[in-house]
């Protein structure tokens, strides 16, 4: 027994599960390489100003949950608690908005960090894929977004998600918003954290999950009764592509999502199957957030999607994933000969695409095909001196127990006809 283990709130991807993880991966991020989004990746910490200006001082991302530390030279570096702003960041710095070709479309995957109290579903170390569309205010990319979550969540099998959507206004009428909510909210009675945060930014109190605080807030001014006509006809936009694209969502007026940057249109994937971490992904435009960060006005909009939830989801509505085979084929030498022969035999398949492995440990033929049962494997090849004097290996297929004599030099061929 090791004295270490994870550090609590983490998680380790041990095989044969994290092979979904991957699967959950690719999944994601296949329509998006199929839309012309370029893979990003950026470091896992980053300077914490970053966050405190992005991502909002007022969130409990960044008032709470975030790892900061300061480093023997000084610097303030803060684990990276979300991707959007490190990726906006790194597309800055690379002036990749110069190119001439906007929006600058990326997805990443990575972990990220955040300090909260562990449960299923929600923890300090945790992964995701997401995607990024910068530099062009076009209700389509916010469409395009949606829809490819809703196609990689179906690609998975998933069914019983929801897509919930709203619109957060922008800088013309959100202030008149902002003033009229916060005068609903001072006449409430609160703890004194959420009053501050009414002076904040008073969107973040209606996304309060406690009870005795969602029961005072019936009633509250609807953001939807002061959006402008512009916000008001983006919006629009966006629900009649969703619509004429066939992918279903339900408007929801308390949606205002968890960090300060969002503008317009906001929305969350939710699975129900979760219990209270019911989400597993979500997103909006953030039209502001670059010059938050000291860029230029770059109109934005991207979203994350949880990949361990996303797993969650997956055993919740008993959906297995059709995983490729790790071994397809299983050498077991016996002698020290057929050990040469057959180790050249695997490293031929393997080059010519096969999942090949071996019999390390010099074991005895009963051993070895007990380890060939273990991997997985639907071929064994076996080989003896006298085989070897035949010029032949022994072909034994593992479902059906058939085996049968194949010539050495066509061992590849074969193998890969079969297993085509």
């Amino acid at each position: 027994m090791s004295t270490f283990k994870a550090p609590k709130g983490t998680y380790d991807l041990i095989p044969p599960d994290s092979a979904k993880f991957l699967a959950v991966r690719e999944a994601i991020s296949a329509p998006l390489r199929n839309s012309g989004y370029g893979y990003i990746e950026t470091p896992g910490f980053e300077d914490v100003a970053l966050f405190s200006r992005g991502v909002g001082e007022s969130t409990d991302i960044v008032s709470k949950e975030m790892y900061a530390f300061e480093t023997k030279g000084g610097d303030k570096l803060a684990l990276r608690p979300e991707g959007t702003a490190s990726v906006l960041r790194a597309a800055l710095e690379a002036n990749l908005h110069k190119s001439g070709n906007l929006p600058v479309k990326l997805w990443y995957s990575g972990s990220y960090y955040r300090y909260e109290r562990p449960q299923k579903g929600r923890y300090r170390h945790f992964s995701q894929v997401g995607a990024e569309a910068i530099g062009a205010e076009d209700p389509a990319l916010d469409a395009e977004l949606i829809i490819l979550a809703d196609q990689a969540y179906r690609s998975l099998g998933l069914s019983q998600f929801r897509i919930l959507l709203n619109s957060l206004g922008d800088k013309e009428c959100r202030p008149v918003y902002r003033e009229a909510l916060q005068g609903f909210l001072r006449d409430l009675e609160l703890d004194e954290d959420t009053r501050r945060r009414i002076e904040i930014n008073p969107l973040r109190v209606l996304d309060d999950k406690r009870a005795e605080v969602q029961k005072q807030l019936v009633g509250a001014p609807m953001l939807r009764d002061y959006l402008c006509d512009a916000c008001k006809a983006y919006h629009e936009q966006v629900r009649e592509l969703l619509n004429a694209a066939g992918v279903a969502y339900e408007d929801d007026e308390k949606l205002v999502r968890g960090l300060d940057y969002y503008t317009r249109t906001t929305f969350e994937f939710v699975h129900d199957g979760l219990g209270s971490q019911s989400a597993v992904g979500g997103g909006g435009r953030y039209d502001g957030l670059s010059e938050m960060i000291g860029g230029p006005a770059l109109p934005s909009v991207g979203w994350a999607l949880g990949v361990d939830r996303t797993v969650l989801a997956l055993e919740a509505e008993g959906v297995e994933l059709d995983l490729p085979a790790t071994t397809s084929v299983y050498a077991v030498p016996l002698g020290e000969e057929a050990r040469r022969v057959l180790f050249g035999t695997v490293t031929e398949l393997r080059r010519a695409g096969v999942a090949a492995d071996f019999a390390y440990g010099g074991k005895g033929l009963k051993g070895a095909m007990k380890n060939a049962n273990r991997s997985g494997a639907r071929y064994t090849i076996v080989a003896g001196e006298r085989d070897l004097a035949d010029g032949q290996v022994q072909l034994k297929d593992m479902e059906t127990g058939e085996q049968v004599p194949v010539a050495l030099d066509a061992v590849t061929a074969e193998l890969r006809r079969r297993l085509a």
